[in-house]
This record gives structure tokens, sequence and C-alpha cells, in this order.
């Protein structure tokens, strides 16, 4: 059984640097603690509630709140997990001085102006992937985050394991890369009604979803992450009429493809599908040697196998393979948890860290935009100014 991410989060000190952790002020009329971070969830999903179960293992943390539009599912899902708080209203969620951050986790075409919002009203954000829409409502979404003060991420969960770490600590002993594979794919369980013409929020481009968006952004994000923007975007995506439209509108949607990043010296191959599984891990390539781990959205242990001259041969042959292993959590989400709680203690490498992040975040959703538009899937978020 792995261990829990080895979190450092500690109290939290609004707006200065985090101390060692003192003894928690209780507050007379709740005998709660005066100093954890305050967390709300919008959302009600399964990965609402993997987040809920992360927060419990992160120091630092309290889970108070749960909005939905429906109040009585609020208040369900809040309570039954040890909530005190549910709203409805999302303007009263970012006006409540009882909450310190939100947990975004509604359908992707929501997340950049519910980010936006809450900012403004000074709370922390973290937004579940994808982040936005688009590289433009990112954009504005961290905007209105510096402008305010607070910290906003997106959960983007497999940039803050202990594997994906090792991962960049070791991409200089490949050497000069030439090649990258990142690939996730899975079946997912709502394809039979999507094939059976039922409406499936996952691939409406009304909510900002589909393939690239739900899936292929595990496969995006890593090589942001590692090489940066690409010079050009090649992208073959699989894509369907909407089948629950009785007419044709021409709009459609993406269940899998294939992505190729250039770079002035490497090539980077993304591959998603949410139709077909996936077995297949991740690599990078250089002359020095190749960097393996068998899955692109949960990197943990890692394979290097340096390169070895052994002549003439007609097969790829390295050296002996090394094991490189990550103490991996049961629960991943805590480890972008414990990054985003350390940012709002004003820890300086957590600090660091999540302005690397937005970068990633917004060029990985400028290569989406590049994909989709060669792929002509178009958002009605695209058209707005």
């Amino acid at each position: 059984m792995a261990s829990r991410c080895p979190v450092s989060a500690g109290s939290v000190r609004r707006g200065g640097m985090r101390d060692n952790p003192p003894e928690k002020e209780a507050s007379p009329e709740t005998g709660d603690s005066m100093t954890d971070v305050r967390f709300a969830t919008i959302g009600t999903s399964a990965i609402t509630e993997r987040f809920v179960a992360a927060l419990a293992e992160v120091p630092g943390t309290r889970y108070v709140a749960a909005y939905s539009r429906d109040l009585s599912r609020a208040k369900e899902f809040g309570e039954s997990r040890g909530a005190t708080l549910a709203f409805d209203d999302l303007n009263a969620l970012a006006a409540s001085d009882q909450v310190d951050a939100v947990y975004v986790a509604s359908p992707n075409g929501a997340h950049a102006r519910q980010a936006s919002l809450l900012a403004q009203g000074g709370k922390h954000v973290l937004v579940e992937k994808a982040f936005a829409s688009n590289e433009r409502e990112a954009t504005e979404a961290f905007a209105r985050a510096h402008e305010s003060g607070v910290v906003c991420m997106e959960a983007m969960r497999n940039l803050h394991t202990p594997g994906f770490h090792n991962v960049a600590a070791n991409l200089a002993r490949v050497g000069r890369v030439s090649q990258a594979t990142f690939r996730y794919g899975k079946v997912t369980s709502r394809i039979a009604k999507l094939r059976a013409g039922e409406h499936v929020n996952q691939f409406d481009p009304a909510l900002s979803e589909g393939g690239l968006m739900d899936i292929g952004v595990y496969a995006v994000e890593p090589a942001i992450a590692l090489f940066g923007r690409p010079e050009r975007v090649s992208a073959s995506l699989l894509t369907i009429p909407l089948p629950w439209e009785p007419e044709p509108s021409g709009a459609k949607i993406d269940l899998a493809g294939s992505v190729v990043l250039s770079y002035p010296r490497a090539i980077v191959d993304l591959n998603y599908s949410k139709v077909a599984n996936d077995f297949y891990g991740a690599q990078v390539a250089g002359d020095a040697g190749t960097l393996m781990w068998e899955q692109t959205n949960c990197p943990a242990d890692l394979r290097f196998v340096p390169y070895e001259d052994k002549g003439m041969v007609y097969s790829a042959a390295g050296g002996k393979a090394e094991v490189i292993p990550a103490n991996m959590p049961d629960n991943d989400m805590t480890c972008e948890v414990a990054t985003f709680v350390d940012a709002i203690n004003g820890d300086v490498d957590a600090l660091g860290r999540v302005a690397f992040c937005e970068r990633v975040t917004v060029g990985s959703l400028a290569v989406m935009d590049e994909a989709r538009r060669q792929a002509g899937i178009r958002f009605p978020a695209d058209d707005a100014r």
C-alpha cells in the first residue's frame, strides 16, 4: 500500500510566509481551528468526493461548504462529508467570510467565469482540469486572481506527484531529447449512451467538453511542463457529429486523437482516447538514454535505460535499466492540495510552483485551441468576447 503524499501544508498566516505550525486556536463559539484553510467545493461528482477525501489527509485544511445549483443537493453532499454550509448562489459563496478557498469541479465551460467571480470575492481558487474553455479565458481568469491577490491554480494532479517530480529531475540524463511520447486512453462508461443518441455532458461542446479537454489534457500538460510551447501543432482528431441533435448542425465533438508538437530539435507525440484502452505509457528519449513510466496520467516509478553503443544490432538496445521509485500517495490529489495550501500560506517554493503551473495551463490551452481549430471543433466560448 502506497503512503500518502509527503505534504508540508501547515497553518495559515494570511498574506505572509508560513511559520512552523503553532497550536491551533479554537473559536469560542464552535471550538474549530481558526488557522485552517476553509474549503468549499463546487460540483457533486466522484472527482469532488475524491477531493474532499484528499483534504482530510492534508494538514491545515478544513472542508466547510458545498455549492450546487440545487440547494438540497449541496446540503446532502456537504453535510454527509462534514461541511456545515451549503450554497446555491455563487455570489453568496464568493462573499462568504466563512470560506477561504474553493475547489471548482463544474463543467469546463463554467470554470473561468466561476474562478474569476470567486477570485474577485477574495477566494483562493483551485480549478479542475481543463482550467478554462480556451487560452483567452484562462488568461483573463488568472488576471482577475492576480488583481485580487489570491492563489489560482489548475488541479492538474499528475504534475504535482512525486513521480512527475522525478521525471523533471531526471530529464537531463537522457541527453539531447529528440522524441517524446505521452499517451492516455480508456473506454468511457458513457460511450454507450453517446452511441445511443443520448445527451452526455462530457461530450457537449456547449459545455467546452470533449475527449481532448477531458482526457487528452493529461498528455498535453506534461509535454508543455517539460518542453514549453511548441513551434508548431499538427492534430488529427477522431470526431463525430453531435448524436443528440435531430438535424445536422455541423457541430461535432472529438472521441480520440493524435497531436504532434514540433520543437526546434524534437518531436513530441500526444495520443488520447475515450473509446479505446491504451496500455502504452510515456517516454522521453535522447542520445544518452530513455526515461519511461507506465501511466501518463499518474507517473509513479520510472525506468531509465542508458544508451550503450553495442555495434551493429537490429533492435533497440541499451544498458541496464535503473528503476527510480516514487513514494506515491493512495490519493494523488493530496499532492496538488498540499502545493495549493502551501502557496496560500505564502511558501516561496509553492508560490513559484503555482506561477510555473499557470504558464503550463495557458500554454496547454493554446495547444488544445489549435488542435480543435484544425479539427473544426468550436465552443461557444471561442466566439465570446
